[in-house]
């Protein structure tokens, strides 16, 4: 595999899960909500709304908030209706933005994400724009300081489970599984005793753009003011940057 997902290791060193918490709870209540009504509220039958419970669960998200987005999603109890859909468009130096939106208001969302973008030194692009450029795929993420095991023995332990790849970058380990596979090769490496930071649905580059110290300033700040965003629930780049310049500009990020 060609590319990964370095903006999603960048967001765990930084820690930024945790500084926006009450944020995280609130998109993964939407995305919860919107699973439940597309799919129903048995997670057993609605593949959808078991991988969102468990991503709400790996991040401490109580089990009553839970249930009730399932309830607001099957019209047990009111709120919010909820859509989900595609922006596509482009940071500085070109590189490619997919952004996975849910919104009661479609209209406003758009204005507002083209205003960000603008001044960012970004656009937004029609639909297919940069999609081709990424690859759905499952993807769990070790921490190597957090776990037991090391690399070696890592890749050898995913590649039994049904991985087709695993790609170290500094302290993290990237586990990739064909989409229908992530929640049995999970299942199977947790089983083993592996404890992951994340275990997803991701879009993955096929290809990287390298950035510049300058670019780079510019994409990471612009990918924080997406991600901060209430109406985006991910943002997926293809943008690389250089150990070097990351080390230099990373008291500023």
């Amino acid at each position: 595999m060609a590319g990964h997902s370095k903006w999603a290791n960048i967001k765990h060193k930084k820690g930024r899960e945790d500084a926006r918490r009450g944020k995280l709870f609130s998109k993964l209540s939407r995305m919860i909500t919107v699973a439940a009504r597309e799919g129903g509220g048995d997670p057993d039958m609605n593949s959808d709304l078991r991988l969102a419970i468990q991503k709400a669960k790996d991040q401490n998200m109580p089990n009553d908030n839970i249930e009730r987005a399932i309830k607001r999603g099957t019209g047990e109890i009111s709120g919010v209706n909820y859509e989900r859909f595609i922006y596509e468009g482009y940071g500085p130096g070109g590189v490619a933005l997919y952004m996975e939106m849910m919104s009661d208001n479609r209209n406003r969302t758009a204005s507002e994400i083209r205003h960000i973008l603008s001044k960012h030194g970004g656009n937004l692009g029609e639909t297919g724009c940069v999609s081709w450029m990424f690859q759905r795929r499952g993807q769990l993420v070790v921490d190597l300081d957090e776990s037991e095991f090391d690399e070696d023995t890592l890749m050898l332990m995913a590649i039994d489970a049904g991985a087709d790849d695993v790609v170290r970058e500094d302290n993290l380990v990237n586990i990739y599984t064909e989409p229908a596979s992530l929640e049995e090769v999970r299942e199977s490496l947790e089983g083993e005793g592996v404890k992951f930071v994340s275990a997803d649905l991701a879009m993955i580059p096929e290809n990287t753009i390298e950035l510049d110290a300058d670019t780079a300033r510019k994409t990471l700040k612009l990918m924080d003011v997406l991600e901060d965003h209430d109406d985006v629930q991910e943002v997926y780049s293809n943008f690389d940057i250089p150990e070097e310049i990351m080390a230099e500009i990373a008291e500023e990020v």
